[in-house]
């Protein structure tokens, strides 16, 4: 191999790597011909340097005479190549209309030697051969560098929907045969399968994933074996988090059903988007818009407080230009059926089911007992303590075989998921006859018995001082007192018949 071919296929190589990136170089003597690889859309510059011996001569004193001619030939080797920038003496300029005003040189770039072409964006029409023509003085300098184009297409153009099938189109000027294209997606190779299909410089993919996002790169090999690569940045219009999200929500309690878009509608160049709930089922139940200057990117829907009627599956449509994307979204309400209704007896047998409207099978439970201490702010402060017994079942349904008062209270029943917990809901059990002042049962036959035997001691106590009291009114001789009894009737018979002979003796 020819040492000029040698150096032009290493330098191929490189630009090849650096798809999209100009390397920089000196194009000295019209022998050497430099190429330069660059995606369509990105910029290129196209190198043409003062040769360092020629700088070394006194340049400075020479750039004020400078002339600038930038040729481009045509495609056809009989074709007459045409002006494309010329810079004059007098620092008049002249551009060709069809690459107006993408075309430029600067100023201060000539004055150190620098007569470089710039072309911002490249379009693929401008793949060809550039030639420059510098005169300074009584000298003449030529560059001529080779550019290549690369054009990466999107179809259909952005922005691509998830789940809509797209083509990405990757082709080069390379005029060779085109033997080879594999594709990498962030770094790594991708291989054909039946989501990805590669033919002749085309990506196909069927069913696209927010996944599927990201930098993509396109790599040809062709029949002279010269390699050129390209990246493309794909954007893919979907939402966050999971496919199909499920938001869990106890009866009462407030939710927000998540609606947020991948990437902001300015992304793709579009400054309004509109939001549209929906029930499936029927029902309108909101919309959502964005002025121009919003930099918002999430629609949820609030619902203050979550009923059993509203469990179901909810739509979210958002409207980015002429693209609509939607997502449904799972509202599952978490209940807890007592197998009694109402308050429950002490001692009698409950149980309390925990039951999702809409499962997914993965789902497992978990029952908690709250104990509520009240404070001085009353306020409860809720603390947990494991359960014992029966109540370490796990499962949805716990089982309290001999309700008592230590059962009363709040209960606690978790969702859990692989991803964590999901909800919960909490039930208050309810016994009847349960009161902060009345003492415990097992209390209560001791108390009863306590005032049967303090009833029966007072009782006793008032007997036997009644009997203390009628013995210490007894005399000491009971003989004296009979006959004290029998003296006294004598005494007053006698007193009567004595004042009955005194009123006659008077008469």
């Amino acid at each position: 191999m020819r040492p000029v071919s040698l150096v032009l296929f290493l330098t191929f190589t490189l630009l090849a790597l650096n798809a999209g990136h100009i390397l920089p170089g000196a194009a000295e003597g019209e022998s050497r011909v430099q190429k330069v690889w660059t995606r369509a859309g990105s910029p290129a510059m196209l190198p043409c340097h003062l040769s360092s011996r020629k700088m070394s001569k006194g340049w400075k004193q020479l750039s004020d005479k400078i002339s600038v001619l930038w040729k481009r030939h045509g495609g056809s080797a009989h074709q007459e190549p045409h002006m494309v920038l010329e810079v004059e003496y007098s620092g008049l300029r002249k551009m060709a209309l069809p690459m107006r005003p993408r075309v430029s040189v600067q100023d201060s770039a000539l004055r150190n030697g620098n007569f470089s072409l710039r072309i911002d964006p490249v379009r693929s029409e401008d793949a060809g051969l550039y030639e420059a023509q510098v005169v300074y003085n009584t000298e003449v300098q030529s560059c001529q560098v080779e550019l290549g184009v690369i054009t990466v297409t999107l179809s259909p153009p952005s922005p691509v929907v998830e789940n809509e099938p797209l083509l990405l189109s990757c082709n080069s000027s390379h005029r060779a045969n085109l033997v080879e294209t594999r594709w990498f997606h962030n770094g790594r190779l991708v291989p054909p399968s039946g989501t990805f299909c590669s033919l002749h410089g085309a990506l196909s993919i069927l069913r696209p994933t927010m996944s599927d996002a990201g930098s993509w790169c396109c790599q040809l090999r062709y029949s002279d074996n010269e390699i050129i690569s390209a990246t493309y940045n794909l954007q893919i219009l979907g939402f966050d988090g999971p496919t199909n999200p499920v938001v869990y929500a106890a009866p009462g309690s407030a939710a927000d059903l998540p609606c947020t878009l991948s990437y902001l509608p300015s992304a793709f160049g579009i400054n309004v988007a509109t939001a549209h709930w929906s029930r499936l089922g029927g029902g309108h139940l909101q919309d959502w818009g964005i002025s121009q200057n919003s930099s918002s990117r999430s629609f949820p829907l609030r619902l203050p407080a979550v009923g059993p009627g509203d469990a179901g599956q909810y739509r979210c449509a958002v409207s980015v230009g002429s693209k609509t994307v939607s997502r449904d979204v799972t509202l599952a309400v978490v209940t807890v059926t007592p197998s009694i209704q109402g308050p429950v007896s002490e001692g009698s047998r409950l149980l309390l089911i925990c039951s999702l409207s809409h499962p997914r099978g993965h789902e497992r439970f978990q029952w908690k007992h709250l104990d509520s201490a009240p404070t001085n702010s009353k306020l409860a402060v809720a603390t947990s303590r494991s359960l014992e017994g029966h109540r370490s079942q796990a499962g949805p349904t716990l089982e309290i075989p001999r309700v008592s008062q230590k059962d009363t209270g709040t209960w606690e029943c978790s969702v859990y998921g692989p991803e964590g917990r999901l909800g919960a809901v909490e039930y208050g059990l309810q016994i009847t006859g349960a009161q902060v002042s009345s003492p415990p049962t097992i209390f209560s036959g001791q108390v009863t018995f306590g005032l049967t035997l303090t009833l029966f001691l007072l009782l006793m106590v008032c007997v036997l001082a009644l009997a203390l009291q009628k013995r210490a009114r007894s005399p000491a001789f009971p003989a004296l007192e009979g006959m004290v009894a029998i003296t006294m009737p004598r005494k007053m018979e006698l007193e009567e018949n004595q004042k009955e002979k005194m009123q006659q003796t008077e008469c």
